[in-house]
């Protein structure tokens, strides 16, 4: 990148205009600090995409710059991507308790064992490079939250992290608003702000009516209950748990990642569990259905989720059985309320009572509406607003509420994911921009499928294979055995006998038309094979399989 008179810039690497794969870069001349390294979840079109995560071509081509990565809490859209950073880019991580813990299970997974982890608490102040960086308590939907303020030569900049204004948490604590108000009266250049729900209007309920709503349901249910949640919403499963011991019902936890999750919470003193309240998934046959309560995972209805399986009769321990009542605590993910409503479906099929509406108190959001986002603006008067975290609709709600709080509409900047915004002593002005964009993780692939592998994944799953088996005299190109042809996903052979028969004749005729103009090379073959059997293909079925011949010598 060229130098030039500004040397402090703000770059987004993902989180803006999209819902996950956070990622934001601070540059200040030959530094580099990373917060979070978030990834997202394929939407409908990325057929057998397991995740997705940033692109951070940037970063590796500035990796000698790269000096740290503050990570704000340990939820997967902030840290999911920290593996695939790391094997590229070896520098320490900043982070809370839960927060390391969580990442280092996740590293172990992965077999990145030598990464420094430096544990920090709400009012640390660390150095990074040219950068003094103040870590503030947040409050969201998983403990040990910060907010991440950079004191840069130029100024403050204050990055939120998830943040809501809840004021009767769970665990009794709270936003630091008294150091926020301090940074206000400092002056802070930029906010970047959490901006999920910028289109709600009011305030966040507090995640204690989930608790209110758990009572409730409890007090009333005589059967099983079963309830499902994010697997790092460390309150709601302290909410569940504490109520089940009230009403002296054991819980059994049933999910790899919930397991996980809670053992490190429970280890690092953020769950607080009472050691007779706990029993073994297989177990659970041995108590009658009035003193037991399943915590599982698979709230967003994923196709191998606890959840799923045993909405689908198809689970090891757990069968749905009349009586049973399953709590869904959570909102589905965008593009994952098809999968939701099929799981909602299956469980009342097998006869169990589904609790799953937003209106019935069994899920609250971890993120600051409307009026929250204006006193985070008026307690911290910032000089320059950068919404961040939503789709780009959240972004310019956000913008919106800004400005209806006299912000002038110059002063707040709607960013897209790669765009530079570059600080000087006078103003704050967005650039150029550098490769930002998705990288798709398919199994062990990561960044190997692209757009035409995908584009021939949407084929194959709308109309199919036909596969075109020759055999040509390698030194006339006459056709010696053959045409054979396999369907597969595009017609039942059996009962096409006579397409199939007819696309033998086409291959034939294509075969000829080669031999004819001395057409010898395999891929002019293959291809004049491709054009004519297509064509009939979509005459007769109005369906275009894709087609692929296979040509043998002898």
């Amino acid at each position: 990148m060229a130098e030039n008179d500004y040397n402090l810039q703000i770059i987004p690497l993902g989180g803006l205009g999209e819902i996950g794969k956070n990622m934001m870069v601070i540059r200040y001349q030959d530094s580099i600090i990373v917060i979070d390294a978030g990834l997202m979840f394929p939407e409908e079109e990325l057929l057998g995409i397991d995740i997705v995560i940033p692109d951070i071509s940037y970063l590796l081509e500035n990796r000698e710059k790269v000096k740290g990565i503050i990570l704000t809490h340990g939820h997967e859209d902030h840290v999911g991507a920290l593996p695939y950073l790391l094997k590229e880019i070896n520098v320490p991580i900043y982070g809370s308790r839960l927060t390391l813990g969580i990442v280092e299970a996740k590293l172990k997974e992965h077999h990145l064992g030598r990464t420094t982890m430096i544990p920090v608490k709400p009012r640390d102040v660390v150095n990074i490079g040219p950068f003094e960086i103040e870590f503030i308590r947040v409050i969201h939907s998983i403990p040990d939250c910060l907010g991440v303020a950079i004191h840069t030569p130029f100024g403050i900049i204050f990055h939120t992290g998830d943040i809501k204004l809840d004021q009767t948490t769970v665990d009794g604590e709270l936003v630091d608003y008294r150091k926020l108000a301090e940074l206000g009266e400092k002056g802070v250049l930029v906010l970047m702000s959490d901006s999920t729900n910028a289109d709600r209007q009011g305030y966040t309920p507090s995640e204690r009516l989930v608790g209110d709503t758990f009572e409730d349901l409890f007090r009333r249910c005589h059967g099983r209950i079963i309830i499902t949640t994010f697997a790092s919403n460390v309150h709601r499963i302290q909410q569940a748990i504490t109520t089940a011991h009230r009403y002296e019902r054991k819980v059994a936890l049933v999910g790899r990642s919930l397991l996980n999750n809670v053992s490190i919470a429970r280890e690092l003193g953020y769950l607080v569990i009472p050691d007779e309240c706990m029993i073994d998934m297989e177990d659970i046959n041995r108590y009658p259905p009035n003193e037991l309560v399943i915590i599982t995972t698979g709230s967003q209805g994923e196709p191998m989720s606890a959840l799923t399986r045993m909405a689908m009769a198809d689970h090891r321990w757990v069968a749905i059985q009349p009586g049973d009542t399953v709590i869904i605590s959570a909102t589905p993910i965008p593009g994952n309320e098809k999968l939701v409503a099929r799981t909602v479906d299956h469980l009342f099929r097998q006869g169990a009572e589904v609790i799953y509406e937003r209106s019935a108190g069994v899920h609250v959001s971890g993120h600051a509406s409307q009026e929250e986002l204006k006193i985070l603006i008026n307690l911290m008067r910032p000089q320059y607003l950068i919404p961040v975290h939503g789709e780009y609709r959240h972004l310019m709600r956000h913008a919106r509420i800004a400005e209806s709080l006299g912000m002038p509409e110059s002063r707040v900047i709607v960013a897209e994911n790669g765009q530079v915004i570059e600080i000087s002593k006078d103003k704050v002005v967005t650039t150029n921009k550098v490769t930002a964009g998705r990288i798709l993780v398919d199994g062990l692939g990561v960044g190997d499928v692209g757009n035409i592998v995908l584009r021939d994944r949407k084929q194959l799953s709308q109309d199919g294979i036909i596969i075109v088996v020759v055999t040509i005299n390698k030194d006339t190109g006459v056709l010696v055995a053959g045409p054979d042809i396999v369907s597969r996903g595009f017609v039942y052979v059996r009962e096409s006998e006579e397409l199939i028969e007819e696309s033998k004749v086409k291959v034939k005729e294509a075969l000829a038309i080669c031999e004819q103009r001395n057409m010898r090379d395999w891929a002019s073959i293959k291809s004049q094979v491709r054009e004519i059997l297509s064509k009939y293909l979509y005459e007769q079925t109005r369906r275009r399989p894709m087609i692929m011949p296979i040509i043998m010598e002898v």
